[in-house]
């Protein structure tokens, strides 16, 4: 009898084994699952990631905005002092459109829109260069997208930006330190409302009591700062704020600017003649042409247009 127990029991062990091997082989199948599927998702969020920095880069402006004259427009009379601490200005902005121009084409801008549509129109143009027949064919040009924005830039005439403090002491006691050098009359310095400080960046904003203060520590570049019976020369500067407003992607068209093509089998090395044999071809009317402002031609190698907006569109 007891033996009969003894093999009941193991019976009954051996289908219990095999279930939470199934189990466990199942289990183990799940997390490959789970660990596959966490890696497709990683790199589909790499893959978006990228396009997403690639599509912001397609919008980034790198170009310095040029220096521009001004004048005097009108006088005002202030209500109080406190409109002295402050200059503002905006400004919009619109950016150039580049366009390549390929080998054996040509650009061509006429000072009437309806000239340029007119060339464009007639399609198929004949040429005389250097005693040979050519055809090019005009079209519009295609030209990339464009933005504009306005910038507001204000102009504070009690703080001033400080950098390259050295990091030689804790926060706190950097910013008491600025305070306090700051505010010395000796090297032109006056009483300090307060002192906004980055220890990371080694820099600082400081906002005086008076106006007039920031305006004698900016004529010097420099200033004298003592830290442990050491003087450093932190560099000053204007503190000013900038915000971009009504940023805008605009598509140009080219209503006074025509595509020539079809100057590739051209044998020419003079590209200021062509230009002129171009010229005086599209500035005839029996040739259903005008005026022209420029012509611009590529023979060798493909060479960079600019085109600017104006108020008609692009020119």
């Amino acid at each position: 009898m007891a033996a009969d127990e003894d093999n009941k029991k193991q019976v009954l062990k051996e289908p219990l084994s095999d279930k939470e091997y199934m189990k466990d082989e199942q289990r183990e199948r799940l997390i490959d699952e789970i660990v596959k599927e966490n890696t497709q998702l990683k790199k589909e969020i790499q893959r978006l990631e990228t396009e997403l920095q690639e599509a912001t880069g397609n919008f980034q402006i790198k170009e310095d905005i040029p220096e521009t004259k001004v004048k005097f427009t009108s006088l005002e009379n202030p209500e109080n002092d406190s409109q002295f601490l402050n200059i503002s200005c905006s400004f919009q902005v619109s950016s150039q459109v580049l366009y390549e121009l390929q080998k054996g084409q040509a650009l061509i801008t006429f000072e009437k829109e309806e000239v340029a549509q007119n060339i464009i129109r007639m399609g198929k143009h004949h040429l005389k260069i250097e005693d040979v027949d050519v055809e090019v064919l005009a079209k519009p040009v295609p030209l990339n997208s464009g933005v504009r924005f306005q910038v507001h830039e204000a102009y504070s005439k009690v703080k001033i930006n400080v950098t390259e403090i050295p990091d030689g002491l804790p926060e706190d006691q950097m910013r008491d330190k600025l305070e306090l050098s700051f505010s010395k009359s000796r090297n032109g310095g006056g009483e300090v409302l307060c002192v906004q400080y980055d220890k990371p960046s080694g820099s600082a904003v400081i906002t005086f009591m008076e106006p007039g203060v920031a305006d004698k520590i900016l004529k010097k570049k420099d200033y004298p700062l003592y830290i442990n019976q050491n003087c450093y020369r932190v560099t000053v500067s204007p503190y000013t704020e900038t915000h971009l407003k009504n940023f805008q992607v605009f598509s140009g068209i080219s209503e006074r600017t025509v595509l020539l093509t079809g100057l590739e089998e051209l044998q020419m090395t003079d590209i200021e003649l062509l230009e002129d044999l171009v010229n005086i071809h599209f500035q005839r009317e029996m040739n259903g042409g005008g005026e022209v402002e420029v012509v611009k031609c590529s023979l060798g190698q493909p060479c960079i247009a600019y085109f600017e907006e104006e108020r008609n569109g692009m020119i």
